[in-house]
């Protein structure tokens, strides 16, 4: 049985850096399967040792799920298919899994074409890429996760499609008792990209933030997320009247359609995530 899993969701647009990414899975020092799922084009199948093609674009999070069902490797590693892992970093990752069985998740340091990390990649609002520290979330295309830990939540949601699925886990693993680390000793090298070049990205993340605290916060702190990330949003896009009203659209469609079930975290996980660095308000 191999010991990671590693998931790799691919376009069939980028055939240089889909094989670059694999290869650099392929180099780790433990045993690895790689899990190709196919959300559109025709990449080439022979780089993966198992092929996960449902004929549609499932979306990311729903995507990783059937690569990960597929696999059977005790360990899960979601990886973007234009990223490269940076040296050995399954070897010390399996090695931290071991010494806790409370790890869930680590989250790697993404590091970018000029040696940098990007602040969205770095959990906590207290923002030092080189400290390894408790986090609250992680890069989705950037991770090691204990299988168990994310069968026993039932993975992500798959509704999200685009944004926030990571959180979305992350808060459940949490809530549950499961740690999530993020590793600035173990990196993935990605390209410096911006989220926004999506062209439905205020629309997806202002829905998302309303499902995620449906899903997923008390009541009061709940409307106090959602406000505060629409206060936020407006004040950095006040320029951008089309961003604003991409993320107006989305809010408003979040209120709308609300994906369950709804299972608030305890207080006593709202005050974790606090001490994590990361009060579920911002």
């Amino acid at each position: 049985m191999p010991t990671v899993t590693v998931v790799v969701l691919t376009m069939g647009d980028r055939p240089t850096e889909l094989a670059a990414a694999i290869e650099s899975a392929r180099r780790q020092s433990v045993d690895v399967e790689i899990v190709l799922v196919i959300n559109g084009g025709d990449p080439d199948r022979s780089l993966a040792d198992i092929v996960v093609d449902p004929g549609e674009n499932l979306g990311i999070p729903e995507g990783r799920n059937c690569g990960a069902a597929a696999g059977t490797g005790t360990l899960i590693c979601f990886l973007d298919d234009d990223g490269a892992l940076r040296g050995d970093v399954f070897g010390p990752a399996v090695e931290a899994f071991a010494a806790s069985n409370q790890l869930g998740v680590i989250g790697l340091r993404v590091v970018d074409e000029h040696g940098k990390t990007a602040r969205r990649h770095l959990p906590g609002l207290r923002k030092d890429a080189e400290r390894s520290a408790p986090a609250t979330a992680f890069a989705g295309g950037a991770c090691l996760l204990r299988r168990s830990a994310f069968d026993e939540v039932k993975g992500l949601c798959g509704p999200f499609r685009y944004g926030l699925e990571e959180t979305d886990l992350s808060w459940r693993m949490i809530s549950d008792g499961w740690d999530v680390q993020y590793r600035s000793d173990l990196q993935i090298y990605h390209p410096r990209t911006s989220p926004a070049r999506h062209p439905e990205f205020f629309f997806h993340t202002a829905r998302n933030r309303v499902w995620l605290a449906h899903r997923l916060l008390p009541l009061p702190i709940g409307l106090v997320y959602v406000f505060n990330w629409t206060a936020i949003t407006l004040a950095k896009n006040f320029l951008a009247p089309a961003s604003i009203l991409s993320h107006l659209r989305g809010t408003i469609a979040g209120f709308r359609s609300r994906p369950g079930p709804r299972n608030p975290i305890s207080w006593t996980a709202v005050m974790e995530l606090t001490r994590r660095g990361r009060p579920p308000l911002v």
